[in-house]
């Protein structure tokens, strides 16, 4: 019998050698990017809106070489801009920001490609230059990051993580979907956790699927969150985890150094007398036990802790608020562990204590939605939350960057980091919602004109869609 060891191995170099390959020809059949790897082109006089917080640079030149940005500046000031071959781009009136980041997605439980590429579809032609994908079958989705990667399909880059959870967790029928064929909680991208589990293999396995992080999902204690954190660090791999891994209380696994917590829900069960015994009691939190007013201490000390730690929240907000209104016309509807205004109580008291807030979603927004989710969440941080909408959009770029372990690479506009931005005609400093102006997302230098935009339909997305 092949040792899970073993297995991860051929994994790893099926993966490798699947990432290794180039593409010869993009989904609409024009000849790779690669083709034109030290193409020049010129994206002239745009107010650029960098993703740092800082105020918009008007009249600015992005000078933009195969996938990178080489140079940004003032129009007319780069003198490589000059030089012959150049490509110009004219945006004058235009705005252009950082390519947005959903740092909370699931793509593939089950996997279902034509459903996954729909929606990586309208991610990008909305702007959207990445995601987190943060609990999947990462047989799928290692297919669907390297057809990404080599433009084989319009969709944002994908970062993903292997999921480790208490043996309670994978009777869930989520798990063995997203690990057909295989044991629950024996895959190396799904694990099943005890105290007498080898860490060092299994995190070792789980970075054998490429993954970027180790997520730590649900029923383990507080001791093996923390060993799982130390043992992941030790070699060189992020973790992301649920801000309450039930039973581990949100304090505890603030401790354990995660790098990202996700659903600002989850946060609010510090307070319970009681910790739920496990991820699959869904008892809601008890609205009564946050302060009646201003900033709860309790809550504040978590964020003290987060800041010390430097840990991003994934919030989620807009998810927990939507479905919350939805149940006063849905009543037999099941109530999420938090309502909306303790969700909202809870993201601004994150944002207003100075702890990073990325814009994760935890929806796909289904066949009738037309833009992506994450505008969602953008919408969130500014009209529920208050966050202005210069930083709402550094919670979209930088922030998420950093969340997926991205920020050399991306987030922000600069010299040197991946081509990845929105080109808008209107202004979305003004309104949010002129982030529907856009007229071209760029990702690794590629333009995708949004003209060129295919809407998903229902046969793409299923019938659970109506």
């Amino acid at each position: 019998m092949h040792s899970p060891l073993r297995s991860a191995r051929r994994l790893t170099a099926a993966l490798v050698l699947a990432l290794s390959v180039p593409a010869a020809f993009s989904e609409g059949g024009e000849p790779s990017k690669q083709s034109a790897a030290e193409a020049v082109t010129l994206y002239a006089g745009a107010t650029v809106i960098d993703g740092t917080g800082a105020l918009p640079h008007p009249n600015q030149d992005i000078l933009v070489r195969g996938e990178r940005i080489v140079a940004v500046g003032q129009h007319g000031s780069l003198a490589a801009a000059r030089e012959a071959g150049v490509r110009t781009v004219d945006l004058h009136g235009s705005y252009v920001i950082p390519g947005l980041i959903d740092s909370h997605v699931h793509l593939a439980t089950p996997p279902d490609a034509k459903r996954a590429q729909a929606i990586l579809r309208r991610n990008l032609y909305a702007g959207v230059t990445a995601v987190r994908d943060m609990a999947d079958d990462l047989r799928s989705i290692g297919e669907l990051t390297r057809e990404a990667r080599a433009g084989e399909i319009p969709s944002p880059d994908i970062y993903y993580a292997a999921v480790m959870a208490g043996p309670e967790f994978f009777a869930d029928p989520r798990v063995a979907a997203a690990s057909y064929g295989v044991t629950p909680g024996k895959s190396p991208w799904m694990q099943a956790i005890d105290k007498d589990t080898d860490l060092r293999e299994a995190v070792t396995l789980a970075r054998g699927t490429l993954a970027t992080a180790i997520k730590v999902y649900a029923d383990l204690p507080p001791e093996l969150v923390a060993a799982i954190t130390s043992e992941a660090h030790r070699q060189h791999i992020m973790v992301w985890a649920h801000s309450a891994v039930f039973p581990t209380r949100p304090a505890d696994v603030i401790a354990a150094g995660v790098d990202v917590v996700s659903h600002a829900c989850y946060l609010a069960y510090q307070l319970e007398p009681v910790m739920l015994k496990s991820y699959e009691d869904h008892t809601p939190f008890h609205d009564e036990l946050l302060a009646k007013n201003g900033d709860d201490p309790v809550i504040a000390g978590l964020y003290r802790d987060m800041l010390k730690h430097g840990t991003i929240l994934d919030a989620t907000g807009s998810l927990f608020v939507r479905y919350d209104a939805e149940r006063k016309t849905h009543p037999d509807r099941k109530p999420l562990r938090c309502t909306g205004p303790t969700t909202i109580r809870l993201v601004r008291q994150a944002w207003q204590a100075g702890v990073p807030i990325s814009t994760g979603t935890d929806d796909d927004g289904g066949v009738k939605s037309a833009w992506p989710s994450v505008y969602d969440e953008m919408f969130f941080l500014a009209h529920d939350v208050g966050m202005p909408p210069l930083q709402v959009i550094r919670s979209a770029t930088l922030i998420g960057a950093e969340a997926a372990g991205q920020a050399q690479d991306m987030g922000s506009i600069a010299a040197g980091k991946l081509a990845n931005f929105a080109v808008l005609s209107a202004d979305p400093l003004k309104d949010l919602g002129n982030l529907r102006s856009i007229r071209m997302a760029v990702k690794r230098g590629h333009a995708y004109p949004r003209a060129d935009y295919r809407p998903v339909t229902k046969d793409e997305m299923g019938d659970d869609d109506d």
